[in-house]
């Protein structure tokens, strides 16, 4: 297996889909510039990368002999390298080799090891890194609460989310919006993991900027959090501030989330999308939000999706890598900085086996 790494697009935007926007060159592509990439390119001349993962402005990667990688933006210590500074190519955090998972948030990061603990760093104002304070850390920082029972991690932007190996679901970090899924009020934020509900046959999740969402065993779809650009899936802008069912359907895989679109897939290979759509991220051809999952296309072979802030990636079975949303800083890697509305296959190749985004980068693995 080819197992090299790929990145494109430096630059980040201010505010939603307002016309302002600035250098913001934190390293993140991992190249060693602070050059615009507009198409996909080889990081460094390793051929062993094995899960990638990105935050914001930071790039994640775990090798195949379980060493954490990180590189980009570093303000608040989100790299876990034990300073602030950042880094514009892969650097080694840490000499442990047992790392099997990593997500970025806005400016945390949460990663799993196979002994089943969680760790986390970084920006750590609402109690997103877990270890019951408000503390930034620059360095990976136990979070497990005790257990060593953890299977599955995933970022939001200001909170974060986990699965235990008996199917329960919990979160901590910023409740403002529900995002967190714990009834309270909208400060009542929690700085370790707290259980939401009792259901034990949670499978999959995902955290955007204040949303979540879920799957189940059962191969239900729920979410919860802000719902102001209909991100929940529910045909409503109200926000839910505990996991609630999106429609009826028994047959979703797998879910991504960002800032505030998603895109997930069914097991007939299907592509859904819903939520904010101004740049044309939903990839349905318009740039109209949509309250409830939208099938996109017809395609029956997509099998990989990742979301950025308003770009959206995916991998079909061919191996073929396809993007579609905001352009403006080449963050889909077609070459140019047209916005697409619809998937646009990039290059030619057909060897693509894992991708992630960050709010305005793309990361890539053959």
């Amino acid at each position: 297996m080819d197992c090299r790494l790929r990145c494109y697009s430096v630059l980040c935007r201010t505010f939603h889909g307002a016309l302002t926007w600035k250098y913001k060159d934190p390293g993140q592509i991992g190249d060693g510039t602070s050059t615009t990439i507009t198409t996909p390119t080889e990081i460094g001349i390793g051929a062993n990368w094995s899960i990638i993962a990105a935050g914001e402005e930071v790039t994640l990667a775990i090798k195949t002999d379980g060493t954490l990688w990180a590189w980009g933006s570093n303000e608040f210590g989100q790299l876990g390298d034990g300073t602030t500074t950042d880094r514009n190519t892969p650097k080694q955090i840490g000499s442990d080799t047992g790392w099997a998972a990593i997500d970025g948030g806005f400016d945390h990061t949460v990663a799993l090891k196979s002994n089943g603990m969680i760790f986390a760093w970084g920006g750590n104002e609402f109690g997103q890194v877990g270890d019951g304070t408000v503390t930034d850390r620059n360095t990976p920082t136990d979070a497990s609460g005790g257990t060593t029972s953890w299977s599955a991690i995933t970022a939001g932007g200001d909170h974060t989310l986990a699965l235990r190996s008996n199917g329960t679901l919990w979160a901590w970090g910023n409740n403002e919006n529900g995002q967190s899924g714990w009834i309270g009020v909208h400060d009542d934020n929690r700085s370790t993991p707290a259980q939401i509900g009792s259901a034990t046959n949670w499978s999959a999740i995902a955290g955007g900027a204040s949303h979540s969402l879920g799957l189940k065993s059962n191969g239900t779809l729920w979410a919860w959090g802000d719902n102001s650009h209909m991100q929940l899936g529910d045909g409503t802008d109200d926000t839910s501030r505990t996991p609630t069912q999106i429609g009826s359907a028994t047959n979703w895989t797998t879910i991504s989330a960002n800032f505030d679109h998603n895109l997930a897939l069914k097991s007939n290979g299907t592509l859904w999308a819903w939520g904010n759509n101004e740049a044309g991220q939903l990839g349905d051809g318009t740039d109209d939000n949509r309250s409830t999952p939208t099938q996109i296309g017809s395609a029956t072979n997509w099998s990989s999706i990742s979301v950025g802030e308003y770009h959206s990636v995916a991998l079909k079975s061919n191996g073929t890598l396809w993007a579609w949303g905001d352009n403006s800083v080449s963050q889909l890697g077609d070459g140019t900085q047209t916005d697409r509305n619809t998937p646009t296959q990039i290059g030619s190749d057909t060897n693509w086996s894992s991708i992630a985004t960050g709010a305005n980068h793309t990361v890539a693995r053959k």
